[in-house]
């Protein structure tokens, strides 16, 4: 292609729509680095904040979801909607883009029956093992949709190739022995280290489970690096037994930024179901268990976590169960080495780091580029 590619990308919300889109983006940029990018996104949103700092332009819409919480206040939801398809309609066709591709969220629904509507290729990234329906309604129009797992149901089967999702590549080539890792953490590398995350926003069910259980990591001789979260740093901050313990067996963190290298200091890993988290998590290849956010939409971070407990990838211990199980589950991670062994190198089958390079080459196969 002579001319200058244009390229339109559609996901948000929440870091696993985000992420996969940049990765997308990125290596279509590392192959035509005069393309132009444009993000479509909603209004108000993680996106909004984080596609400029990664570097691309983006435009907002006013879309939400379905509030199930409250049937009454998605009363003007189809007004939103009409208005939304309006907006993009217009930036769509100010645009001209060569192909558009989404990745899931709220604006990527809009952005993508339009560009359809307006005879733009379309292409699908699904990240988890049960299909989205704004997904399965717009997988009819696209070109080819790119799932995260083999046999995903509602997609249609010719256009559908099981890729993987895309992972951040200082994932993939930063992971380091695990002794090296803890050294660098100021761990003790002798000691077996749980690393604990709960998501880009963190996860208030795993910050009560620690509170309620940190006083048994001495017991057992455990070592735990926690990323908490930014609402809940500040208040655990405040806590006068987690501040005694901290530095000595408790990291405590409010983001990591080395993700990788909290990965490769990990011996267990205690973690939510979101469908990039459990991406990067078999790029790490070790031992997991699964504490799935259970008002995900359509429950799907239970649906990625049975995906891999069916497998014998690793253990899962619902929301509601977390009081009784949860420290039962862990330790018998901790205190089965031959268990976590079974787990890593099943883990590792699910592992695609590939997973974007081989996206972007089906794309341009398709557009014959």
């Amino acid at each position: 292609m002579t001319r200058q590619l244009k390229i339109v990308l559609s996901g948000g919300g929440t870091g696993g729509h985000i992420f996969p889109a940049i990765a997308v983006a990125d290596e279509i940029r590392r192959r035509f680095p005069d393309a132009e990018f444009l993000f479509i996104g909603a209004n108000g949103k993680m996106e909004m904040e984080k596609i400029p700092q990664a570097g691309y332009a983006i435009q907002g819409i006013d879309i939400s979801g379905i509030d199930r919480g409250n049937m009454l206040s998605n009363f003007g939801l189809p007004f939103k909607l009409l208005k939304s398809v309006l907006r993009t309609r217009k930036i769509l066709k100010d645009f001209k883009p060569d192909f558009a591709v989404g990745t899931g969220g709220y604006a990527s629904g809009p952005a993508l029956f339009t560009a359809s509507r307006l005879g733009i290729p379309v292409f699908i990234q699904e990240q988890n093992s049960h299909a989205g329906i704004t997904n399965r309604i717009l997988s009819g129009k696209a070109k080819k949709v790119f799932t995260a797992y083999p046999n995903v149901n509602g997609f249609p089967p010719e256009k559908t190739v099981f890729t993987g999702n895309p992972v951040r590549q200082n994932i993939v080539a930063g992971l380091t022995d695990s002794r090296t890792a803890k050294e660098k953490m100021g761990l003790d590398p002798n000691k077996l280290t749980i690393l604990s995350v709960g998501g880009s926003l963190g996860s208030a069910t795993l910050n009560d489970a620690w509170k309620e259980n940190i006083g048994k990591l001495a017991e057992k001789d455990l070592q735990l690096i926690w990323q908490t979260g930014k609402s809940g740093y500040r208040d655990l901050q405040n806590d006068e037994q987690l501040r005694k313990l901290s530095g000595a067996l408790v990291q405590m963190h409010e983001f990591i930024a080395d993700m990788a290298l909290a990965y490769s200091a990990a011996d267990v890993i205690v973690s939510r179901a979101g469908a990039i988290a459990i991406s990067e998590l078999a790029i790490a290849g070790k031992p997991v268990l699964l504490v799935p956010f259970p008002f995900a939409a359509e429950d799907h971070q239970t649906k990625n976590a049975e995906s891999l407990v069916s497998m014998n990838a690793a253990k899962m211990v619902k929301d509601s169960e977390m009081k009784h199980l949860f420290w039962s589950a862990l330790l018998e991670l901790c205190e089965k080495p031959e268990l976590r062994a079974g787990m890593s190198k099943n883990m590792t089958a699910f592992s695609k780091p590939e997973a974007t390079v081989q996206i972007v080459d089906e794309i341009f196969k398709t557009l014959k580029v």
